[in-house]
């Protein structure tokens, strides 16, 4: 019986996850041309960036919102509306680029919009998933989207390419009307079973954002596992704001070019390893392990101004990357009641991203009045540090990749030795499964720790 659910369930989320899937190919296709076409129309580097600053915004504003609806709204529903929502937008913006009409504001409508249709579908899309896969198949799914994310990621740009001088933007945005419609269909033939009630989420609607932020700060472990990963995407957020400034410093815009494809392709042969292989058994493991990779491949790559060291290290860096982010969200949705999953996950998404736009904004004076002051010729650690990473342009922000490393490795110790997130997977009971209150246990899945231990 459980062994039928399970199968079932995977069915659905097959058939979910295709049509998501042809979708983000789209919205990559999509957000390409409507940058082009902003860029192109505006010539202002401001304007572009002031697009991307809406969406951000919105997604910040929305986030909480968005946990609260995909609780408390049938979820099928919420992915249905939400893709068909996008679909509306898309075309109208065709429309508008085909009659001439089309203006620059209009673009920002369409960031903000379809950037908070994006944020309210994600967390139902999650949550869903906690109820339609296995337990012990949960990195695997996770993987699994990021190895499409990071195909998307490569082929988009390159596709919307050749398509805009082929069939004009417009033609570009129809098509990723076509896939939202292809995703509303693929939700529209299945069903989502609701997730059992754990009798927590009866409060108002306004409180659902403390709810989710109690929930959390309740199980050490689960807090834990947020600061951890929150840590690490600051320290990340840094890299990524400095990263073509140090390669710029040594190398030619076309170097940059090849080391900015070693990320992706790390990312997808990572997806591709953690999809096949599904990861250590103890997931916590292998994010302890990832984020001590990570740290010394930061180290490295800020040792040498080399372009083969910066590519490998970029290429290793982005390889190990799925493995902490599956591993971590496979706990969340390993642990997290099924009907708070929403309100969970969006609390927790809202802090963890939060530290991204720190970690932007003090990149820059780090670089520029802390760091490269220092290994500039004559400058307070020329003499010591830069005997062995060299002085000049770009040294500074190699050393500061370098610091950055000796953080992530401190940061990852000092969370290996705190017994509760150590053993977050044991602690914490597995969140109860529609099957499993049916009283059909799951054949497929290891045991479930103890009730008893989950309080400790």
């Amino acid at each position: 019986m459980a062994r039928k659910s399970a199968s079932h369930g995977l069915g659905i989320y097959g058939t979910i996850w295709t049509g998501q899937t042809i979708s983000n190919l789209g919205t990559g296709l999509g957000s390409f041309s409507l940058g082009v076409w902003l860029y192109q129309q505006t010539q202002s580097v401001t304007q572009f960036s002031g697009m991307m600053l809406a969406a951000t915004l919105t997604a910040l504003v929305l986030t909480p919102v968005a946990g609260s609806v995909a609780d408390r709204v049938d979820r099928r529903r919420v992915l249905i509306l939400c893709n068909l929502g996008s679909a509306v937008m898309t075309l109208l913006m065709v429309a508008a680029l085909y009659t001439g009409r089309m203006q620059p504001w209009y673009a920002y409508i369409v960031a903000v919009v379809m950037t908070g249709l994006a944020i309210v579908q994600g967390p139902a899309f999650v949550a869903s998933v906690s109820v339609l896969v296995p337990r012990h198949l949960l990195v695997r799914t996770s993987s699994l989207s990021q190895t499409a994310a990071a195909i998307t990621g490569i082929a988009a740009p390159f596709l919307a390419g050749i398509l805009i001088g082929r069939i004009g933007v417009h033609g570009v945005i129809f098509l990723d009307f076509c896939t939202f419609l292809i995703a509303a269909l693929s939700v529209l033939i299945v069903r989502i079973p609701r997730p059992p009630a754990s009798g927590i989420g009866t409060q108002p609607f306004w409180h659902d954002a403390l709810l989710g932020w109690r929930y959390i700060r309740e199980r050490p472990g689960l807090l834990s596992l947020l600061f951890l990963f929150g840590s690490a995407t600051f320290s990340v957020g840094i890299v990524q704001a400095l990263l073509t400034p140090l390669i710029l410093s040594f190398a030619t815009p076309q170097e940059l070019g090849t080391v900015s494809s070693a990320g992706p392709a790390g990312l997808l042969l990572g997806g591709l390893i953690l999809t096949l292989w599904g990861g250590p058994k103890q997931r916590v493991w292998g994010i302890f392990g990832a984020l001590v990779a990570q740290a010394l491949i930061l180290f490295l790559g800020g040792l040498e101004p080399n372009v083969p060291l910066v590519t490998a290290a970029v290429f290793a860096f982005m390889l190990t990357t799925p493995f902490i982010g599956s591993g971590s969200q496979a706990i969340w949705q390993s642990k997290v009641a099924l009907d708070l999953q929403g309100r969970v996950f969006a609390i927790r998404g809202l802090i963890a991203s939060a530290s991204l736009p720190l970690a932007y904004a003090v990149a820059g004076p780090l670089a520029d009045r802390v760091f490269e002051p220092m290994l500039a010729p004559g400058g307070a650690l020329a003499g010591t540090v830069g005997r062995f990473i060299g002085v000049g342009d770009g040294r500074g922000v190699g050393f500061l990749f370098m610091v950055l490393g000796a953080f992530l490795l401190a940061l990852t110790l000092v969370s290996f030795l705190n017994p509760r997130l150590r053993n977050v997977e044991t602690e914490l009971p597995d969140a109860t499964r529609p099957e499993e209150e049916q009283g059909a246990g799951p054949a497929e899945e290891a045991p479930r720790p103890e009730p008893s231990a989950a309080r400790g």
